[in-house]
């Protein structure tokens, strides 16, 4: 296990480099950032100062070996248009970003897993049809969509929950969040709600269709054969295998959730990671679209390599593989 552990770290150190540069080169290729930071009114002489000033004169190969080395000592540059470091910035939203990815990530995991596995052992059930008819509907409408729906509905046609911003916000266990207060739960509530009902349905769908696989198999059929009790089988042998595709289903959507709620955060005005990106690629912040992206890939990463050490612990086959090619 401990080579498999340390065989996948060093992939995933090769794979950070490789996005590293093809994050670096493309952000280079959208645009100068210059064209906007720099009034077109200008003398050449202050766009040539500009252009200095933020490192653009240097060239491609020696403005990635800079960024690169700061990066490695957690340096990841300015900002051009906050003046302020990359990494302060982000820290700022981070917190927003993880409290929304969090709550729908609880939302969609709480609710599908639970609503799939009945959907699966009970198929032709008129709760189960409506469970089905339901994740249709949240994998059909678009995001966007779905988020304005919800803005009419509870914000303006009945105004129950408020639109836009944190909430109030409250310090506990030196952890400052806003779901500390009543009133940041009610500013959190609907935009995760919009966020994971996409994740819900595809959960939902994994759910129930590795349920009704696995209820085939024989030793579903023997363990109710031989008397075992219907919670223990559903547990014990229809849950337990199921986990495994959900575990990697779940993983990925959680990486969706905490590092793209761009389209979420926008509509709902929520001060997070995904609104600062849309910002940041309008003026062309180089500094901090590739921090965030960076960001975005490292938390992949890392939730990918946590999903292969949890197959190892669910799934006893991946260990006989590993032992054998140990052997």
């Amino acid at each position: 296990m401990l080579s498999f552990v340390l065989q996948r770290l060093f992939q995933s150190v090769i794979v950070v480099l490789i996005m590293s540069i093809v994050l670096f080169v493309g952000v280079r290729l959208i645009g100068n950032p210059v064209d906007i930071l720099i009034s077109s009114e200008a003398s050449e002489a202050d766009r040539v100062a500009a252009v200095t000033a933020l490192g653009l004169d240097k060239p491609l190969w020696e403005q990635y070996a800079i960024f690169l080395g700061n990066a490695v000592q957690g340096d990841w540059g300015a900002s051009f248009v906050y003046k302020e470091p990359v990494v302060g910035i982000l820290l700022q939203r981070l917190p927003a970003s993880l409290e929304l990815g969090l709550v729908a990530f609880i939302l969609a995991v709480g609710i599908s897993i639970p609503a799939g596995l009945y959907a699966g052992l009970r198929p032709q059930s008129l709760p189960g049809r409506g469970i089905m008819a339901f994740s249709l509907i949240g994998v059909s409408i678009p995001t966007f969509w779905q988020g304005m729906l919800l803005i009419v509905a509870f914000g303006i046609a009945l105004p129950i929950l408020p639109v836009g911003d944190r909430g109030e916000l409250a310090t506990h266990f030196g952890i400052t969040s806003s779901l500390w207060t009543l009133d940041g739960w009610s500013h959190v509530i609907m935009p995760a709600f919009s966020l994971a009902l996409l994740k819900m349905s595809l959960l939902m769908r994994v759910t129930r269709a590795a349920t009704m696989e696995i209820c085939r198999l024989d030793f579903v059929k023997f363990a109710y054969a031989k008397g075992v009790r219907s919670r223990s089988v559903v547990v014990g042998h229809i849950l337990r295998n199921a986990l495994v595709p959900l575990v990697t289903v779940t993983g990925i959507e959680l990486g969706n959730l905490l590092a793209y709620g761009v389209i979420t955060e926008t509509v709902f005005s929520w001060p997070g990671l995904g609104k600062l990106l849309i910002n940041s690629i309008k003026v062309l912040d180089r500094p901090m679209i590739v921090a965030q992206l960076t960001y975005t890939a490292l938390l992949f990463i890392a939730i990918n390599f946590i999903v292969d050490i949890l197959h190892m612990i669910i799934d006893p086959r991946v260990k006989s593989v590993l032992r054998r090619r140990a052997a």
